[in-house]
């Protein structure tokens, strides 16, 4: 495998692009392929046997750009096709979630704490946080709530404002979330939103996975010899449709402007 090959990065639509953010900021030798399912979002509110079908077919465009990396970006796919497309690419490229890293991390932090846990209808009714929690630790205290809201309004801009703020509000005076020690961010958009989420919850520390995935990754790639030290090409942007306002969004989830380019997943 070629250490010099791009790190594939996919989601239901940008929100990855706060994981994409992370890598890119913490590995910049390395060169990004993003795929955005913006065709198909959001995942969070699609049965497992549709995310599988799409994450399947994001996997064959990311293996035709010569990924050396997949990295599954969302928390619904990764809930929901992790297994399936580690299976499917075999040796092509290594597969990672977002969830794996964060349960590492939140197990080794908070033991014994209680911990929530926010995110997509998806993520949460798979009980997958809880179930890998459990194999590791059956005593570990998980609270889930289902936050739906929360990515259609980050995709329309509401943040820092009065609706965010009152939608967030909402969510997080839920009796689920009464006496948390720390709050995982069950979604890649979620990060777009941490400084609010703080702001309701005093002494509470809010996880995003981003920085966490990009730490989990840099660590994959160095033990497999695999770690790039010089950059070779331009990052690439994909999106399944294509829209003004997906390109409007780019730089708030990116941190600067991108230019996405319309790829099909079917013809």
């Amino acid at each position: 495998m070629d250490k010099y090959a791009p790190v594939g990065v996919f989601d239901s639509g940008i929100g990855g692009l706060t994981v994409a953010r992370a890598i890119h900021k913490l590995l910049p030798d390395e060169r990004l392929v993003y795929f955005g399912d913006t065709a198909h979002l959001p995942y969070g509110d699609k049965s497992s046997a549709a995310i599988q079908a799409y994450s399947i077919k994001i996997a064959d465009v990311l293996i035709s750009e010569g990924c050396k990396v997949i990295v599954i970006a969302c928390n619904s796919a990764s809930s929901a096709a992790y297994e399936l497309v580690k299976e499917y690419v075999a040796s092509k490229a290594v597969v990672i979630n977002v969830i794996d890293p964060m349960i590492e991390y939140v197990i080794k932090k908070f033991k014994g704490k209680r911990v929530g846990l926010i995110g997509t209808r998806q993520t949460i009714q798979s009980e997958t946080y809880l179930k890998k929690i459990k194999e590791k630790d059956a005593n570990f205290s998980l609270s889930s709530l289902t936050t739906a809201l929360l990515v259609p309004m980050i995709e329309e801009g509401f943040i820092k404002d009065k609706i965010s703020h009152d939608v967030i509000g909402k969510y997080l005076m839920d009796k689920k979330l009464e006496n948390i020690d720390a709050l995982i961010l069950g979604c890649t958009h979620y990060p777009l939103i941490k400084s609010e989420i703080e702001s309701y919850l005093k002494e509470v520390e809010a996880i995003d996975s981003s920085e966490i995935v990009a730490e989990h990754l840099k660590g994959i790639l160095s033990k497999s010899n695999l770690l790039s030290d010089g950059s070779n090409g331009k990052n690439k942007f994909y999106v399944s449709d294509y829209t003004d306002s997906f390109e409007k969004l780019t730089r708030r989830f990116f941190g600067e402007q991108i230019h996405l380019v319309k790829h099909k997943l079917w013809e």
